[in-house]
């Protein structure tokens, strides 16, 4: 027996641990995973900009990709694309230049945050009649406190 796997079956043994088996084990917590959402990923990923969520949800209504599971197009331009509605004429050419693939769920919010770092909401102007009275709402709730 190879001197490195007797060690390493001598050591398991000695700490009461059982041989490895040829089937890769997966180490559970009770509790079955479940698939995150793409409302999960939009709020996890803009924690620290709540107001993107609320963007998000008034400009895609959290959907990266419709029902053909095709880019998710905008129904009053088609030219914006995925959960942020990121319009391509405008940002397709400068998000390829920066390695942001808005056509994924990661590169189309990674752009959108550029943008906001860059412009705030400015680009998403259109649908704040929407988004906008979420954030009055939320101001209003906390004021005071």
């Amino acid at each position: 027996m190879p001197y490195a796997l007797g060690l390493a079956l001598a050591l398991s043994s000695a700490l009461g641990a059982t041989p490895a088996s040829t089937t890769p084990s997966v180490p559970t917590l009770g509790i079955a995973p479940q698939a995150q959402t793409i409302r999960d990923q939009v709020e996890a990923y803009f924690y620290d900009i709540p107001v993107m969520v609320d963007i998000s949800k008034c400009e895609s209504h959290f959907r990266q990709f419709d029902k053909e599971g095709e880019i998710y197009r905008g129904k009053q331009n088609n030219r914006d694309v995925g959960v942020m509605q990121v319009n391509e004429d405008f940002h397709l050419a400068t998000s390829k230049k920066l390695g942001y693939d808005i056509y994924t769920l990661e590169g189309n919010m990674a752009y959108a945050r550029y943008l906001y770092e860059k412009e705030g909401t400015t680009p998403w102007n259109s649908s704040k009649p929407c988004w906008g009275k979420t954030q009055n709402a939320k101001l209003l709730a906390t004021a005071g406190k």
